[in-house]
């Protein structure tokens, strides 16, 4: 990922649902070498949308451990939880030129009458499209109750994906990926029936919105890009460049997190566990250097920093 232009942009955007444990780690570190040593801007963002998940107190300590660690931001960090108007504004668009419907299945209904199963588990058999509101004919096969549903009803909103065909693209790590929405995704939800703004549309519009050229995070979240293409597609917004990296997990294969148990990094072993995260992302650095100062350390991994080097796979265990 490395280019000669200095308008690269990156970014790390936690979920404060906890503390930064070491696969955040990796994520924010793999992300901020790569923006400083293309000398490009690094940002954090708070993806608190989802606010019944929110930990008490987390995105400030994430703050804190970041500022521990010595990561320096750009610009001022933005929290998703007090952008809803823009997300509206957005949705709204999409609304307007048809792409979206809105949906009132509950998760047994769609369980019940799914036919195929994707990525994410069953496939929304479509039954609340196409919608009266759009002022467009009611499939037969619709049931009556779904025909009044509308933005001010207790509905969720969908992405109609029929024309998206296939989405492909280049990630710097993983290598070539494609999916066919219809297919793999179905239609996905914008908007949840309580109001909440879903991950893929925020994090498009936050992205375009802030300018971000490049984006490097875990591998957890690739399948999830070829719906966030779809959505720049039809807001018509720019693609930046994606990189995965390997998502740490633990001896029993599962992601490390607050529900596995994952430990929180603490500062007192703030430079060891940089060293770590640049040997699990393949930079290689120097033994000696396993009792440097961070200072010295960042100096060294941003210097050093080589992407084509980190192992191209989706899970990588590390043993705490």
């Amino acid at each position: 990922m490395s280019t000669e232009s200095t308008d690269y942009v990156g970014r790390f955007a936690p979920s404060p649902t906890g503390p930064l444990h070491f696969g955040s780690l990796v994520a924010a570190v793999a992300s901020y070498c790569d923006a400083r040593y293309n000398q490009g801007k690094w940002l954090v963002r708070m993806e608190d949308v989802d606010k019944p998940r929110e930990m008490a107190g987390a995105a400030d300590d994430i703050l804190r451990t970041l500022e521990a660690f010595g990561f320096e931001w750009d610009s001022e960090v933005i929290n998703q939880s007090q952008r809803s108007d823009i997300y509206e504004d957005h949705l709204q668009h999409l609304q307007r030129n048809g792409f979206i419907y809105a949906c009132t299945c509950s998760r047994k209904e769609i369980a019940d009458s799914a036919i195929n199963i994707g990525i994410d588990g069953a496939i929304y058999p479509k039954t609340c499209y196409p919608k009266t509101y759009f002022n467009k004919t009611i499939n037969s096969n619709t049931r009556e109750r779904h025909a009044s549903a509308s933005p001010m009803g207790t509905a969720s909103w969908r992405i109609n994906v029929d024309s998206a065909g296939l989405i492909a693209f280049k990630d710097a790590i993983q290598g070539n990926i494609s999916q066919q929405l219809a297919h793999d995704v179905g239609d996905f939800i914008l908007k949840r029936k309580d109001g909440l703004f879903a991950y893929q549309l925020a994090v498009v519009v936050d992205d375009a919105l802030q300018g971000i050229t490049h984006i490097v995070r875990g591998a957890d979240l690739l399948d999830s890009t070829p719906r966030q293409i779809y959505l720049q597609q039809l807001l018509g917004v720019t693609t930046p460049h994606y990189a995965h990296v390997p998502v740490v997990v633990n001896a029993d294969g599962e992601k490390l997190s607050k529900q596995t148990l994952a430990k929180p990094i603490t500062a007192e072993t703030s430079s060891a566990l940089v060293f770590e995260v640049l040997q699990f992302l393949g930079q290689n650095p120097p033994f000696e250097f396993k009792n440097a100062t961070l200072a010295e350390m960042w100096r060294w991994a941003i210097a050093h920093w080589q992407l084509e080097k980190i192992p191209r796979q989706k899970l990588q265990i590390y043993n705490t």
